[in-house]
């Protein structure tokens, strides 16, 4: 009967390794974010909206100040004081709603442009990245809810490989 048990485990132990899969981690988002394409699509974008990002900034600002005057002082002014108040509140807070979806949408755009333009960069990355560790199984950080192993993390190197992809 131990010979058997022995015979059982030797077998295990020899089939266990054939059929273990490496895994490792890979954070995409952060891969992609930290490309100098990232780096370089995002600076274009703060040249683009960065005049409307200061203007719905300041507009904010002004928005809270005027709602605090009107908080303060709504009860002590007259009505066409508090009228004229009221209606520079809405005039500013809708341009300011206005300039905010506009820099939403620009983000977007470019956001969209740019998952676009480096998908299969990535998709290259990550297979050379596969290939070198002979990864078997890739999980995104989120998606670990235990491992009583550290998991390699390769989403450094899948930036590094990205960066010098043509």
């Amino acid at each position: 009967m131990r010979k058997l048990a022995a015979a059982v485990c030797l077998f295990g132990a020899m089939v266990l390794p054939a059929h273990a899969a490496e895994v490792a981690v890979l954070d995409w988002r952060a891969a992609l974010m930290n490309t100098q394409s990232a780096q370089s699509s995002l600076s274009q974008l703060e040249q683009q909206i960065g005049g409307q990002q200061r203007e719905a900034q300041s507009l904010g600002n002004e928005l809270q100040q005027l709602q605090e005057r009107l908080q303060r002082e709504g009860e002590t002014m007259s009505q066409s004081q508090r009228d004229s108040l009221i209606a520079e509140l809405q005039e500013k807070g809708s341009r300011f709603e206005q300039l905010r979806r506009e820099v939403l949408q620009a983000q977007q755009r470019s956001e969209q442009q740019f998952l676009e333009g480096a998908e299969s960069k990535l998709e290259r990355a990550v297979e050379q990245v596969l290939q070198r560790h002979n990864i078997d199984v890739l999980v995104e950080p989120q998606g670990v809810l235990h491992s009583s192993t550290d998991l390699p993390n390769v989403t450094n190197e899948v930036t590094q490989i990205f960066d010098s992809l043509n």
